[in-house]
């Protein structure tokens, strides 16, 4: 019965085809990623963000930097977000800060600050230096466990199957030029794990199969071990995309890029899990005499 369902569904045969699409999400993302690059907030790049609401509808952006050019300040990145303004500077002291602030309601009219937020350029780099440094940590342990607990290739599957993650949701921040700040590394790290934890489920049920079903060839026990474990997947990240999605439209600004980081990694994740790191992995098990080996792990 499970060598019937493991021919059903030839993940392993059409493993060309997700490489071919995986290589295309990241041509994109790589492009996107060269040509404009990431929209980094403040607290990289340090620097003096607004988020403003007028009381008066219909308020232009030209409007708005034609009070900030009497600063210097025209060029400041500025966006509409529904009916709010964000504006980043360079960074401002209190009081340039409040003349900014007093201009723009003389000449424009009453608005809300509902954000604003100061970060020096040496704190922004060394945000920077340490997310990246969190995410590099959070990889090697990532190798080193799974090695121990499977093997070195499963880790090496498991590893570039995330780094594919990342890439997406990269791209993705990229394409939408949505802020990336530090609730966006918080957001990858955890589709790390969790898009590890699929992974790894998957892993050990190929582990299990290949000591049950020893004349199978590794084909088609990968395939068994994907299928068992499809709709297990499918179903768990349902669950959270569902909950992302809630906090994506009603959890309010704050919390708008890390449940969108999420959810982007989350479907990304399931993906990499089921296609990408058990191809690879099949992949990576050598030939002999024409044959993938079964290997003891």
């Amino acid at each position: 019965m499970g060598h019937k369902e493991g021919n059903k569904v030839n993940f392993i045969g059409k493993r060309k085809i997700w490489y071919a699409f995986s290589i295309l999400l990241f041509l994109i993302a790589a492009v996107s990623l060269f040509m404009q690059g990431l929209n980094f907030g403040i607290d990289f790049q340090g620097g003096t963000l607004l988020q403003l609401k007028f009381e008066k509808s219909g308020v232009t952006g030209t409007e708005i930097r034609n009070v900030l050019a009497e600063f210097g300040l025209e060029k400041s990145f500025l966006q509409q977000s529904e009916e709010t303004y964000i504006l980043k500077t360079m960074e401002l002291s209190v009081e340039k800060q409040n003349s900014v602030l007093k201009a723009l309601e003389t000449k424009i009219g009453q608005h809300e600050v509902l954000r604003s937020e100061n970060v020096g350029p040496i704190i922004g780099k060394e945000l920077r230096r340490v997310g990246i440094l969190a995410l590099v940590i959070a990889g090697i342990l990532q190798v080193i466990y799974i090695t121990i607990r499977f093997e070195f290739r499963f880790g090496i599957a498991a590893i570039i199957a995330l780094l594919h993650d990342a890439i997406i949701v990269l791209g993705f921040f990229s394409l939408g030029q949505f802020e990336v700040d530090l609730t966006f590394i918080a957001a990858i790290l955890t589709v790390v794990g969790y898009s590890i934890n699929d992974t790894i489920v998957i892993f050990d049920r190929i582990r299990e199969n290949l000591k049950l079903k020893r004349k199978d060839d590794l084909a088609t026990i990968v395939n068994l071990s994907i299928k068992q474990n499809l709709v297990r997947a499918i179903n768990t990240s349902l669950t959270v995309a569902f909950v992302l999605v809630a906090l994506l439209i009603l959890g309010g600004e704050t919390t708008r890029y890390f449940s969108l980081a999420m959810l982007v990694g989350v479907i990304s994740g399931v993906y990499s899990s089921v296609f990408i790191a058990t191809s690879l992995w099949y992949d990576f098990v050598p030939l002999v005499k024409g044959k993938k080996k079964l290997i003891k792990i």
